[in-house]
């Protein structure tokens, strides 16, 4: 949900043209913008032919293998119901639906033409008109109109949770002739919200509205086993139901050579073999022809698991690639829907017990790095104490907030001694005393239930075992019991969805033009409704004033404050255990690929970018039967 802002290629449908003596004056709705970007210009200028990091001559063909551990049922990616088969994401349109823009992988918050080769707004942002590109076909060569956006967008608003939150602001789709459509907006102000429009998918209205081989009218309302009509690179060759999909490129793809399309998208096949558990799908890539890139995120496992035959002989390559963009806030998040959490003073001491610097010598070897904001890695983080136009907008909320929060620079505890340990441990106990918690037969007991502490951490992987283990023991200590409970993925997904967890495990990405998305994270209406990212149950007046704050702030100097300020509240009151951040992207990978020599570090590495070269391929084949 990265945000973006507008650039101008060129004008054109001019309503009104003013003249005066030296100058030509355009109304900003009169202007036609093709590139949009929250962050200034974008680097490509006017004339955008391709990104720079691509190779436009990339050859097309092979097979791409990907495996998937749990299951699928649906090809609806656009509903609460089903799990969608990979290759469909819930947001976006995954490889069979175009957007109207494509966001940029090379630069923070902008987006280029797809479906839409430009949009225009007015001055006060108070609606948004996206023109079509008159070649954007579907796969049976119909053209994608103006009632195909206007459907999606009432359809997709109506059914899909996440769109509902988005677009919540977004009254009406209206045609204006037949390649302009206006997005109506209930406020004014929001700069974000006329750019984050072009991220809707584009769906195929006379499909959806049609009838299937038997007859049976279609409801995008239901889970769908019916491969769907697609307008993007590829569409579903075959499946067999939750364990297996191809997908095979559109030879007459209508987008192949738009801009962000060329030297990206090169295989001609991409398979996905769906696996019961994340160890079976290992030694899967391990054999080869079953998975061709692996993306590590554990830095145990990158530094301990990649040990076997292939990669000794080079068959497969072990590498690191910068991401700038990457760095994501990882954290153990509590539900404070659950009673156990709901007081602020458990949760700062469930953050306090948390040993980092321990875990990540003995576990991580020292690669992972702390993290102390939800907005990691660029200016948005808050630092020091609150000062300025931050205080200034913090002040009115005094009496609201941790009165820490004004006097304290935010800081997490360092354990890097054993004293470090008891003097934490310590604390821990003073602040479940402080919210009614007592140690009583060695158990952390509630004294008006009298009940111990106990909670459960939710998992779909047993791969944070050794992690999920050290904070479990470092809990024993002050006698709260946890345990930890693997799912299958499905069920996982499932009891995420409906918040049915004490405390799970997450990586919470953000950009650096955060606008819109924050309510989907942390507002009362998101924590009630299934599906949002709000995992922590937040229902806090202060941060929903906040999250609208940093949604119609005026310019760049002022998101700063309101962001730094949302981030202070949000750690204050303690939602999350911080784990760590990481700038890289570690990947390993057969030796099948031509790879661009430079990559976008923004997002480390764009395999999009990345072609089969037969020769590769072939020889693989011959050393490893199992390769397709």
């Amino acid at each position: 949900m990265t945000v973006r802002f507008s650039r101008f290629f060129g004008i054109a449908g001019l309503a009104a043209v003013f003249l005066s003596a030296a100058t030509l004056t355009i109304r900003a709705e009169d202007k036609w913008h093709t590139t949009s970007s929250l962050m200034g210009e974008s680097k490509y200028g006017e004339d955008f032919k391709h990104y720079d990091y691509v190779n436009p001559d990339a050859p097309k063909g092979g097979t791409l293998n990907s495996t998937v551990v749990g299951t699928f049922d649906s090809f609806n990616p656009y509903i609460v119901r089903g799990t969608p088969a990979a290759g469909l994401v819930g947001f976006g349109g995954g490889h069979l639906y175009d957007t109207l823009m494509e966001q940029a992988f090379d630069e923070s918050g902008v987006s280029h033409p797809l479906v839409a080769d430009a949009y225009k707004y007015p001055d006060d942002y108070s609606s948004a008109t996206y023109r079509l590109n008159p070649n954007a076909r579907w796969h049976d060569g119909k053209p994608i109109t103006v009632d195909d956006v206007i459907w999606t967008f009432n359809t997709l608003k109506a059914n899909s949770p996440m769109y509902g939150r988005y677009y919540a602001n977004v009254t009406e789709a209206v045609a204006v002739n037949d390649r302009e459509v206006e997005f109506r907006f209930n406020q004014k102000g929001n700069r974000e919200l006329p750019q984050i429009i072009g991220d809707m998918a584009v769906l195929p209205k006379h499909w959806w509205e049609g009838t299937d081989a038997s007859g049976n009218k279609r409801d995008i309302t239901q889970p769908t086993l019916e491969p769907p009509l697609g307008s993007a690179a590829y569409k579903i060759k075959s499946f067999k139901p939750g364990s297996e999909i191809v997908w095979e490129r559109v030879p007459d793809y209508w987008g192949a050579k738009l801009p962000v399309k060329i030297g990206r998208e090169n295989v001609d096949t991409r398979r996905y073999l769906y696996f019961l558990d994340n160890n079976a799908a290992w030694q899967a890539f391990t054999k080869g022809g079953f998975q061709d890139i692996e993306s590590e995120a554990s830095a145990r496992d990158w530094m301990t698991k990649y040990k076997f035959p292939a990669l000794d002989a080079g068959d497969v390559i072990k590498k690191e690639f910068k991401a700038t963009g990457r760095a994501n806030f990882q954290g153990w998040i509590m539900n404070s829907r659950r009673p156990i959490f709901a007081d602020r003073n458990v949760r700062r001491a469930l953050t306090l017990a948390y040993d980092f610097e321990t875990i990540n010598r003995t576990m991580s070897f020292g690669l992972n790095k702390r993290v102390n904001s939800y907005f990691v890695g660029g200016d948005l983080a808050s630092r020091g104490l609150p000062e300025g136009k931050e205080l200034e907008l913090l002040t009115p909320f005094k009496d609201q907030l941790p009165p820490e929060l004004f006097t304290q620079e935010f800081k997490l505890p360092v354990y890097a001694t054993p004293q470090d340990e008891r003097v934490h441990l310590r604390e821990v106990v003073k602040l479940f005393s402080e919210a009614g918690w007592h140690l009583k037969d060695g158990k952390m007991t509630n004294d008006k239930t009298g009940r111990p502490l106990e909670f459960e951490i939710l998992s779909n992987s047993d791969s944070i075992e050794t992690m999920a283990n050290s904070y479990i023991n470092s809990l024993r200590k002050i006698g709260v019991t946890v345990r930890l409970r693997v799912v299958d993925p499905s069920q996982y997904v499932e009891r995420v969805n409906n918040f049915d967890y004490d405390m799970i495990m997450l990586s919470l990405a953000q950009s650096e033009s955060p606008g819109n998305e924050q309510r989907d994270f942390w507002s009362s209406k998101a924590a009630d409704s299934p599906g949002s990212r709000n995992y922590s149950g937040i229902k806090n007046p202060v941060v929903d004033a906040l999250v609208e704050r940093v949604i119609f702030t005026t310019d760049r100097e002022d998101l700063v404050v309101a962001t730094r300020a949302l981030d202070r509240v949000l750690l204050w009151n303690f939602y999350v255990v911080p784990q760590f951040t990481r700038d890289v992207e570690w990947l390993a990978y057969w030796n099948k690929f031509g790879i661009p020599e430079k990559q976008p570090d923004y997002i480390g590495a764009d395999t999009e970018s990345w072609w089969i070269d037969p020769e590769k391929e072939k020889a693989l084949a011959a050393k490893y039967k199992s390769v397709n």
